[in-house]
């Protein structure tokens, strides 16, 4: 048994190895290994290191005998695109002879590697607005936003709104979207351009559940959201919050205050004047 020492390694403290793991002659099976995964010699740099393999480290005669040993030598990777990678070679020796055998050859990071990032799923990589023509976005059985229909009814109990869902029954759609979905949804579209936030609700003369051109959605929603039917605004089409509001809300009319003021309000009222139209 042999305190590793030779040149080119750099060991932990302590660490004992067989000498021809450590070898001059190991360390050149190691770099021919590694030069015959890489396909072109110029692509395995300088030895690094050599490292022992078995944990606790072998330190006795007798258990490396009886163990045999394993130690991975390390090579500056030249591959391109591979900055601060490096090629590991695990040499190995079994009980009671010196024959060394090449375990693995692997290219693995380092400290200063650069990595790609993490793996996302697929369904967490997209965004709205992804989908293109042709595309296909299946959904996932286990998606919070759907539950079977067949159980909307069981659910009512304790979903207020699982009665209207449960109205879907028997019109041929096997998922409907859950209590959780349909939160989501209207939680969405509220902080969008057409909720009660946006720069036109705040400026708007009044909601739009109170114009004629408000179209509330049917179901549990109809309270909370609805599309804009007018050809005039901005939201034509789209889906609206109750308690957004446009200029062309349906009631919309100027009224003068004074002689010199004219404001805009969401009354109707043509009793004391004519609405003229050019």
């Amino acid at each position: 048994m042999a305190v590793v020492s030779d040149p080119f390694s750099s060991p932990r403290p302590g660490t004992t190895l067989p000498g021809s793991l450590t070898e001059v002659a190991a360390v050149e099976q190691a770099r021919a290994a590694a030069e015959e995964t890489a396909g072109d010699p110029g692509l395995v740099g300088e030895h690094l290191a050599v490292e022992p393999e078995i944990d606790p480290p072998v330190t006795g005669q007798v258990a490396a005998e009886a163990l045999g040993a394993t130690a991975t030598h390390t090579f500056a990777s030249r591959q391109p695109g591979y900055v601060g990678w490096h090629w590991a070679v695990t040499l190995a020796t079994v009980p009671g002879e010196d024959t060394v055998t090449v375990d693995e050859v692997v290219l693995l990071p380092g400290e200063s590697a650069l990595l790609a990032p993490a793996w996302v799923p697929w369904h967490e990589r997209l965004r709205p607005g992804d989908l293109s023509v042709g595309d296909v976005l299946p959904s996932t059985e286990d998606d919070h936003r759907l539950v079977p229909a067949y159980t909307a009814d069981d659910d009512s109990a304790e979903d207020p709104e699982g009665r209207v869902v449960a109205s879907e029954l028997g019109l041929g759609r096997e998922r409907v979207m859950s209590a959780e979905g349909r939160a989501e949804a209207v939680t969405r579209w509220g902080d969008g351009d057409f909720g009660p936030g946006s720069a036109m609700a705040r400026s708007a003369p009044g909601p739009c559940a109170t114009c004629g051109f408000y179209l509330p959605l049917a179901g549990s929603l109809r309270q909370r959201v609805g599309a804009c039917g007018n050809a005039y605004a901005p939201a034509d089409g789209r889906v609206v919050t109750a308690d957004y509001g446009c200029g062309a809300h349906s009631q919309a009319t100027l009224v003068p205050a004074d002689d010199t003021e004219v404001v805009h309000t969401a009354r109707y009222d043509t009793g004391t004047y004519d609405v003229l139209s050019d």
